[in-house]
């Protein structure tokens, strides 16, 4: 493949930028950081940013892409948006000295697909939108449907697409050929077949079916893991867990191979958001027991999304080789860090829609994150702040930026850069 002479001059300059970027002595300070945090230790609290509507913060030019060739633009985008975030918004981000490149792989899936009505954009240059999912399983039959995943790879793009990115990068960036960094949730996979009320609906009134429904999930998800180890396509060497800093001293586990990642030396993200409205018992019973065998498997697990689990810590901490839980906007935080203590990360998901009102009030914004590190603080949690799922800053970017400054004056981290 022959890329035109202003595309590389681009890609290399901005690759370029983020090697410089990537050197600076702060990024090793701050993976030190995470691996003390993800260790459980009492450092000052951690914070980062993802899942940005990127089509509302574009300024001065600064994410408009330049490229022609496709997968060139790819890597520009990629690179412009580290480039724009440690800008204007690095919180305590890593600036990696690679560029990960995914090995080529497809994932037959479960053989269901997704059926919906799209009924409400907001935004037609968001991706962010409201769906109502068709209801595909209402007989023993419909469970037929669920097939085992394949997973297969494609050895001749993988090599076509390492030497484009050692073409582009060499020199500049370093190429980490990547793996797949599996997603194992059931429920809201199963959320896109039958939609939340048909889900919850049968969770009472057929619960044999679902449970039958969801070891099928399990057994399919086992067999998809089962064949990434055997074929040696895992992902390794995680920087980001769910929107969160991976670092930790405690991965790989003994025996690891990097030819042959496993499990066992990787984080995995788990979560059931449908369920923030069913009980304990049914949280524990369909979720914690149902997907005890995916969890045991992995080496660390970070629970939960935007489903609050300030109330049901009991059924959480069975999960094996837990380290982080998701406390969300709707947590009551006084019982969550009761909860949590210094047994795991407490990992704060501070309220996105500040950013969305009519008037951006940096003092709502400042209370509402003091409260996590003060209720932290009593309770001796280690805590991380993670301001994620961002629909709209109302076309104001500069909401971002001033929170992010904001956050890192209430944890103290004035200056680090």
């Amino acid at each position: 493949m022959t890329l035109s002479i202003r595309d590389r001059e681009i890609i290399r300059r901005l690759a370029g930028e983020v090697a410089r970027i990537a050197a600076l002595p702060v990024q090793e300070q701050k993976r030190s950081l995470w691996r003390k945090l993800n260790s459980k230790q009492r450092v000052r609290p951690m914070v980062m940013i993802d899942q940005v509507c990127w089509n509302e913060m574009n300024v001065d030019n600064e994410l408009t892409l330049e490229c022609e060739d496709a997968e060139c633009r790819e890597y520009e985008d990629q690179l412009r948006k580290i480039l724009y975030q440690w800008k204007h918004f690095p919180v305590d981000m890593v600036v990696e000295p690679f560029i990960r490149i995914p090995k080529a792989v497809t994932n037959s899936g479960f053989g269901v697909t997704v059926k919906f009505e799209e009924i409400s954009v907001g935004d037609p240059t968001n991706s962010v939108a409201g769906f109502v999912f068709t209801n595909q399983f209402e007989t023993d039959a419909d469970l037929d449907k669920i097939k085992m995943p394949v997973i297969e790879h494609d050895p001749r793009e993988t090599a076509r697409r390492l030497e484009v990115a050692h073409d582009l990068f060499d020199g500049a960036l370093e190429i980490f050929e990547q793996g797949v960094d599996p997603e194992v949730g059931v429920w809201d996979q199963i959320n896109t077949w039958m939609g939340i009320e048909g889900v919850l609906d049968s969770l009472i009134d057929r619960p044999e079916y679902m449970r039958e429904m969801a070891r099928r999930m399990v057994k399919g998800y086992m067999s998809m893991l089962d064949q990434l180890e055997e074929q040696g396509l895992l992902c390794y060497n995680q920087s980001l867990i769910h929107c969160t800093g991976a670092y930790t001293d405690d991965l790989p586990a003994p025996g690891f191979n990097p030819q042959k990642p496993r499990t066992k030396d990787i984080w995995m993200y788990g979560l059931a958001q449908m369920f923030a409205t069913v009980s304990p018992a049914m949280f524990e019973e369909f979720e914690i027991d149902m997907c005890m065998p995916i969890f045991e498997r992995f080496g660390l697990v970070y629970y939960g999304c935007c489903d609050p689990l300030d109330r049901k810590m009991k059924q959480v901490r069975k999960i094996p080789n837990l380290r982080k839980v998701s406390m969300s906007p709707w947590v009551n935080e006084e019982l969550g860090a009761s909860e949590i203590r210094g047994d795991y990360v407490y990992s704060r998901k501070p309220n996105p829609a500040m950013l969305a009102w009519p008037e951006f009030n940096e003092k709502e914004v400042r209370a509402h994150l003091q409260a996590s590190v003060e209720v932290c603080d009593r309770y001796g949690c280690p805590l991380e702040l993670i301001l994620k799922d961002i629909s709209t800053v109302m076309y104001q970017p500069q909401r971002l930026w001033r929170w992010a400054q904001i956050a890192m004056e209430v944890v103290g981290a004035t200056g680090t850069r």
